[in-house]
């Protein structure tokens, strides 16, 4: 019983964390994409991708907002 609650709880804190890494995901894709060597059509998704997930996190959905975010931010090669 101690076990899940813990598990519960470090779930929970988890998920706030993430949740509330979203903006400095989006300030990290902003401060790189002026530097960034791209032709036209990866600027342009990246964009896409930056906004879409800035939307995704203004809607709750986290974890579909990183995932987008995570994607921006490969196409920029930043971790």
């Amino acid at each position: 019983m101690k076990r899940l609650a813990v598990t519960i709880a470090l779930s929970a804190f988890a998920s706030l964390a993430w949740a509330n890494n979203c903006p400095n995901e989006v300030k990290a894709i902003d401060a790189a994409l002026p530097k960034a060597k791209l032709d036209a059509k990866q600027a342009a998704e990246v964009k896409k991708l930056r906004d879409q997930g800035e939307q995704l996190h203004k809607s709750g959905k986290h974890s579909e907002s990183m995932a987008a975010l995570g994607k921006a931010k490969g196409i920029l090669g930043i971790k």
